[in-house]
């Protein structure tokens, strides 16, 4: 999972690898413009954008106009410190990580400066690549901060099972069994069912839930950064790794690790995840000793895996790993009668994240959305009612304002008269609705698949298997 920790990313091939090089705001603080010039020069040819600044009144007046990924800071300047400079800083509320630049005779302030809140410094004379590598150190920390800090959050609606039906009521049961426990736990289901709302609910329910939930698409990796990504990698164990990089096996700790679209894992990878769940340790690329693993694995797929395994594709010893306990998600057209609450529950989430006042569902507007099959599932309904948001006048949802992309049944019953038939197969319904999303979107497949709420990779798949041609 390539997650971006400032502003910009570049992405670039090297060794037949897939690198992403972070573009940073960096301001440099010295008051002798020839090396805030070469600084600048030089970090620009790192991808690194700089602005400099002469004295500390000058950074803090920057540091208020605009947030930067990091702050170079020297220690002696005309009137105030560098030291005072990332004092007012943190008083200030000014959060940007400083690396602070020191003479040799000021190594003793330098590290004063440390334990006032400074993340790393520099001894003068020093190579500008080893700045570069100390402000790409501070991108990773902050990637590592913003996984474990995703993992942490556990608000209603981020984590929350909504629904009140048979089929709820009893996925709920299951969860709470489970929960205690460090059971390794399979979840399959559709597209946009909420397989990682149900992992953040074993994870919330669970005794460890203030440790990190680290969730990532293994569909979503470039094959060749896999290994790295998930187990981490020693400084030169390939072109490019300019330091050592824990793996997301240990950003987890103690807590949980969420493979989502477990299917796409390649088979070579298959068989290094069998080790780590039989020995609980993994090892970094490069590296010579083992690191135990504590924490607990819970996988998705939307796959039959089942068949996978019966093809090859999928190793069958891993599957029975992974398979301790089974939990199903039952598709949207499953529970229609759940569709009012969750979509009162969405809808109120989408308002506030909107900075929208409440919204409500009019008259005739909860039986229009019972009525749909929803292929996309819980994604697609939060994306219509999303649509629905922006076009709609007043603080009422109405029918009209309901796009569901289809002619809806005009026989289909309600809920509350019994299951209605669907009109076609899932498979029509399927390949239908990628056809009619790949028409909107003029053939771009990126688009209709995030239309659809499923990942590019599945959408390509589909549309191989249905023999779909672009319009």
């Amino acid at each position: 999972m390539l997650l971006p920790c400032s502003r910009h990313e570049v992405p670039f091939t090297i060794a037949g690898l897939l690198f992403i090089i972070y573009i940073m705001r960096v301001l440099i603080v010295d008051d002798e413009r020839n090396i805030r010039d070469s600084f600048k020069k030089y970090l620009g040819l790192e991808h690194i954008d700089a602005e400099g600044a002469e004295t500390g009144e000058a950074a803090l007046e920057a540091l208020e106009r605009e947030p930067f990924d990091a702050v170079v800071l020297d220690l002696k300047l005309p009137g105030i410190s560098g030291q005072e400079v990332l004092e007012r800083m943190l008083r200030q509320g000014l959060s940007s990580p400083v690396i602070m630049i020191s003479a040799h005779g000021q190594i003793a302030d330098a590290v004063a400066a440390l334990k006032a809140g400074a993340r790393d410094y520099l001894v003068k004379p020093f190579d500008p690549a080893e700045l570069v590598i100390k402000l790409r150190g501070l991108v990773e920390d902050k990637r590592r901060e913003n996984l474990v800090e995703a993992g942490k959050r556990t608000g209603m609606g981020e984590t929350a099972l909504i629904g009140e039906t048979a089929v709820m009521r009893v996925l709920s049961a299951q969860i709470d069994k489970i929960a205690g426990s460090n059971v390794t736990v399979l979840i399959s289901g559709e597209s946009g069912t909420g397989k990682e709302v149900a992992a953040r609910e074993i994870h919330r329910r669970s005794p460890l839930a203030a440790e990190p939930f680290v969730a990532v698409n293994i569909g979503g990796i470039h094959e060749g950064l896999m290994e790295s990504e998930l187990f981490g990698h020693e400084k030169g164990a390939f072109t490019g790794a300019i330091a050592r990089k824990p793996g997301l096996f240990e950003l987890a700790g103690r807590g949980c690790l969420f493979l989502d679209e477990i299917g796409e894992m390649p088979m070579p990878l298959q068989v290094k995840l069998l080790r780590v769940l039989q020995e609980r340790k993994i090892r970094r690329l490069g590296g010579t000793g083992d690191i135990p693993v504590n924490a607990r694995i819970i996988s998705a797929t939307n796959r039959e895996v089942e068949t996978l395994v019966r093809e090859g594709r999928f190793r069958e010893d891993l599957y029975y790993r992974l398979n301790v306990f089974r939990l199903t998600l039952p598709p949207l057209r499953e529970r229609a009668a759940d569709i009012p609450l969750l979509a009162r529950h969405l809808l109120g989430k989408l308002a506030a994240r909107m900075g929208k006042p409440p919204h409500t569902l009019g008259a005739g507007t909860e039986e229009k959305l019972c009525s749909y099959s929803f292929p996309g599932n819980v994604r697609e309904l939060e994306n219509i009612l999303e649509r629905a948001l922006i076009f709609c006048e007043g603080n009422e949802i109405r029918g009209q304002d309901i796009d569901l992309h289809r002619e809806i049944p005009s026989a289909a019953p309600s809920p509350k008269a019994g299951v209605a038939p669907l009109p076609q197969s899932l498979g029509e319904l399927e390949k239908d609705a990628i056809i009619a999303a790949l028409a909107r979107s003029g053939g771009n497949r990126t688009r209709a698949a995030g239309e659809l709420g499923v990942s590019r990779k599945t959408i390509l798949n589909k549309i191989r298997a249905y023999g779909i041609r672009d319009p």
